[in-house]
């Protein structure tokens, strides 16, 4: 094994969950053990504590004249469960079929490990760099980022920047190298249903009361119609339709056919808003969907029981121009409304996240594809994402900067999910990937 990936072991063992407070001790050693590596490249580095867990900031000495690139990441983690899926131990990484198999390989200790590396070789091949470097590493990302947002405001004036770079979505297809250059927000919610005082028997009781397991079935099912469409009213008032030439262009890319998606999610069918693509839907449409959902009996065989309570978590993933807060509104409203009779409900917000998208070809939208070109031998791709860094906006709103959104993932990684994947192969390209980043930024 190289010395790389033996470093990058001793980062995937640290179990860093941030979302489990008996981890909180994992999380700080973690974030100390990644200190120590900065400071051991020779950048000046800082632990600064929240109200929670701890961000890194390194950065070089900064020269005037240069560009000012911020390198975010993130070293916290999913939580491993269930646990007996996993074939191998989630925090004792193996290579397996060309592939580093843990917890955080890909989600996102490998993505941003590599340009820790990629600096790190830069420095030792050159002695310095061509840019103005900060790196920014967080460990509360898996938790909506609560005390981020914060912390920027409050150290505004020594992260300021001219770009920020992030590895932390996907690629299209293996060896295709991928920018991105939007990202959904995201809203989550939890909606609890009452009934009667306590449980009951369901033969003594069944009949009479409302059974809040079967309101909840039928709230869910209210969310959307029959082909898929989202039911609630306004819910689509603000989204911004899809360029023609952003639907030309993702007829071209390659891993995202409806063959593709059923490949890597080994579902019987596809299932979605009608009138638009695959791709089209995961990238640029909003959704509404149901992340868990229960009440009542969970054990084997039989309990005829009539459930005191039931709830319903959900999420919905916005695009350009829904606003969270807007959208969480008309959510309530839906829920309250649509709430069957006989039972109360109780609606509580999560954690929002605006969505993002910029310009893909601006001066360093172009300097990172030409960066993407070089690292992979490849020609680039342009896409949006599915998914939510809800970080991303909150760097333009406070920092005035954008984000290349420079994905290193691919479908099958299995993120937050058992048996979590990196290929050995991505990892080695996302330090070329930096190195030629950082260059070409330099010049743009």
């Amino acid at each position: 094994m190289t010395p790389q990936l033996d470093q990058l072991f001793s980062f995937l063992r640290f179990p860093s969950i941030s979302t489990d407070s008996r981890h909180a001790g994992d999380v700080r050693a973690c974030a100390v053990w990644l200190l120590a590596k900065l400071e051991a490249m020779g950048l000046s580095a800082d632990l600064h504590e929240t109200a929670r867990h701890p961000v890194v900031v390194a950065r070089n000495v900064h020269a005037p004249g240069r560009r000012t690139v911020l390198v975010y990441g993130h070293y916290d983690v999913q939580p491993v469960d269930p646990l007996n899926l996993w074939t191998s131990d989630p925090f004792q990484p193996e290579i397996r079929d060309g592939r580093i198999w843990a917890r955080g390989a890909t989600d996102n200790k490998g993505q941003m490990f590599a340009h820790v590396l990629g600096v790190e070789q830069t420095l030792r091949e050159h002695g310095e760099l061509p840019v103005n470097l900060i790196f920014l590493f967080e460990g509360e990302e898996e938790i909506g980022s609560p005390n981020l947002a914060g912390f920027l405001i409050d150290q505004r004036e020594i992260l300021r920047c001219d770009v920020v770079a992030v590895s932390d979505t996907g690629m299209v297809a293996p060896g295709v190298p991928t920018l991105g250059y939007g990202l959904r927000g995201i809203i989550c919610c939890e909606a609890t249903l009452r009934g009667p005082k306590g449980d009951l028997h369901s033969g003594l009781f069944g009949g009479a009361v409302a059974n809040p397991a079967t309101a909840v079935a039928r709230l869910v099912a209210s969310l959307h119609t029959p082909d898929g469409r989202i039911a609630i009213d306004g819910f689509y008032d603000f989204v911004r339709p899809l360029e023609k030439w952003e639907r030309e262009m993702w007829e071209k890319i390659p891993g995202v056919s409806d063959v593709d998606y059923l490949q890597v999610t080994g579902s019987p069918a596809l299932f979605g808003e009608p009138g638009y693509a695959t791709a089209e839907r995961v990238w640029a449409r909003p959704t509404a969907e149901v992340n868990g959902i229960g009440g009542g009996y969970q054990g084997e065989g039989s309990k005829t029981v009539l459930p005191a309570e039931a709830f319903v978590k959900l999420s919905f993933r916005l695009v350009p121009d829904q606003d969270p807060q807007d959208i969480m509104r008309l959510v309530t409203r839906h829920l309250e409304t649509h709430c069957p009779p006989g039972v109360t409900i109780e609606v509580h917000s999560g954690h929002d996240g605006k969505p993002y998208l910029t310009d893909p070809n601006s001066p360093f939208g172009i300097a990172a594809q030409a960066a993407l070109r070089a690292a992979f031998h490849a020609e680039p791709v342009l896409i949006r994402e599915g998914g939510s860094v809800p970080i991303v906006q909150t760097f333009r709103e406070i920092l005035g900067a954008d984000t290349l959104l420079l994905g290193l993932a691919l479908a099958d990684a299995q993120i937050h999910a058992p048996n979590e994947n990196f290929p050995v192969e991505n990892f080695e390209a996302g330090i070329r990937l930096n190195q030629e980043l950082l260059r070409h930024l330099a010049i743009a």
